[in-house]
């Protein structure tokens, strides 16, 4: 059995402080064997912003993969944006991974933000060809018999919650995704949780979404989600504090 802690848009800069001191103690008490965050560390992607957010991870003290979410390019410093877009993101590294590897079970990152579009949000959800390419590659490098999640931060197709994402290119990810078999699809952005069985050409595909650790509430209180892979199936707990629910 493998438990891990899915958490998403902590947006520091504007995190929930109470709810990220509970996630550290749930982390130091029930020591998961991971912690996935599907992007959106911070709120402007400000350097003190991910300074805050890496001396956070670091003190998890457990094994941390994060995705990249939109909130962490630069919004204010527009040639740096087109340039360099994931060089504030980059100085996380050593204190995270990117991508996972558990005994049995892999977490896959595939990148769905985007440094400019052709359309007025670029907020919204991209999956470049080569984004997927990268991603597909990884999956088919795995060892045989090996399971896998996928992370990214946007997701893929709409979810019925009251974010939108209209990820461009979502649908022809998943149903390449399907093809692989992945036990599910974790994302964020919307920050409300849910957990859907979505059909592709290919076959249907589970997607799993995390709530938010932050102040930017919409329908339900900051929280995380609890993943529980066993040897037959994939278990998920939403978790806000004094309440656990089973999706």
């Amino acid at each position: 059995m493998i438990r891990l802690f899915h958490i998403s848009d902590v947006h520091f800069g504007l995190e929930d402080t109470d709810a990220l001191e509970w996630v550290a103690r749930c982390v130091e008490l029930e020591r998961p064997d991971a912690v996935v965050i599907t992007g959106d560390l911070t709120m402007r992607a400000r350097h003190r912003e991910f300074a805050a957010a890496t001396a956070w991870i670091r003190a998890l003290g457990v094994p941390v993969t994060v995705e990249v979410g939109n909130h962490d390019l630069p919004y204010f410093n527009l040639a740096e944006r087109f340039l360099d877009p994931y060089r504030r993101f980059r100085t996380l590294q050593g204190a995270v991974d990117h991508g996972i590897a558990l005994p049995g079970l892999a977490v896959v990152p595939l990148k769905t933000t985007a440094r400019a579009q052709m359309r007025l949000n670029w907020s919204q959800g991209r999956v470049a060809a080569g984004s997927l390419a990268a991603c597909l590659a990884a999956l088919d490098a795995l060892p045989q018999g090996a399971r896998a999640l996928v992370a990214c931060h946007h997701p893929l197709v709409e979810t019925g919650t009251r974010g939108k994402a209209l990820t461009r290119g979502g649908t022809r990810a998943l149903a390449a995704l399907a093809r692989r078999g992945v036990l599910a699809v974790l994302s964020g952005h919307v920050h409300d949780a849910f957990d859907i069985l979505h059909p592709t050409e290919s076959g249907p595909v589970r997607m799993i979404g995390a709530g938010t650790l932050s102040q930017r509430l919409r329908a339900s209180p900051a929280g995380f989600n609890e993943l529980i892979v066993g040897n037959e199936d994939l278990t998920v707990r939403v978790r806000h504090q004094n309440v656990t629910t089973l999706v």
